[in-house]
């Protein structure tokens, strides 16, 4: 859990920025960075546990106001609040098809630090859905793909798509992923070069857990009853 924020930390002499997020019938301005946003506390604790509790603390006398209404200041990038506002305020911005992993990453992160269960679902359904755990769910997604049923992918893939998908996995406990995933990353032994010309990689424990795991996979296709045992 992290440490609340507080209704009012500081606010620094930096010229301040009224976000196209502002709500004339807002209650609470959050501030992230220099950026300010006006919204409701009733959204905040519909979804959120944690901004319910904070709404609930007693707010000094002195506590500067906006438009008359108080400020949190949150310790987050800016662009990450707005991916979390996104979420709590469109609804369809959850169900469309393709999010990018750095979003899917964003949301997974403030989901689970502000305890939004809505957000932290759907961005581990993103990631199910395009990394499927039974073999049946494998089969209708690449029939789809083949049959052109179902063109974009959940999760935006880039250079190092994979590795970084294994990273953001393990760090959300999101273990049921981690079989497919890793399968499809056991090939690259060497990394592979991000758009921004850094390396993406695996730690070498990763790395060989993708080996063992693609070896005990081809061991077990030819064996008797499964896919090749045929041969």
């Amino acid at each position: 859990m992290p440490s609340p924020p507080t209704k009012h930390q500081h606010i620094e002499n930096t010229s301040i920025t009224r976000s196209k997020v502002w709500y004339k019938d807002g209650s609470i301005v959050m501030q992230a960075e220099s950026t300010q946003f006006r919204i409701h506390w009733g959204v905040l604790s519909q979804h959120s546990n944690f901004f319910a509790d904070l709404e609930g603390l007693p707010q000094p006398n002195d506590q500067p106001t906006v438009d008359r209404c108080h400020i949190i200041e949150l310790q987050d990038p800016v662009v990450d609040v707005k991916y979390l506002l996104k979420a709590l305020y469109n609804p369809s911005f959850l169900s469309q098809p393709v999010l990018s992993l750095s979003a899917i990453g964003t949301l997974l992160r403030l989901g689970h630090k502000y305890d939004v269960k809505i957000v932290v679902d759907s961005a581990v359904a993103h990631i199910a859905f395009k990394n499927p755990t039974t073999l049946f769910e494998f089969d209708t997604l690449t029939n789809a793909l083949v049959d052109r049923k179902y063109a974009p992918t959940h999760i935006l893939a880039g250079s190092g798509f994979y590795f970084n998908l294994i990273t953001l996995v393990q760090e959300h406990n999101i273990v049921s992923t981690l079989p497919i995933v890793q399968s499809c990353a056991a090939h690259i032994l060497d990394g592979i070069q991000r758009e921004d010309n850094t390396l993406a990689s695996l730690p070498l424990v990763d790395m060989r857990r993708c080996l063992i795991g693609r070896k005990r996979l081809l061991v077990k296709q030819v064996q008797p009853g499964s896919t090749l045992g045929w041969i």
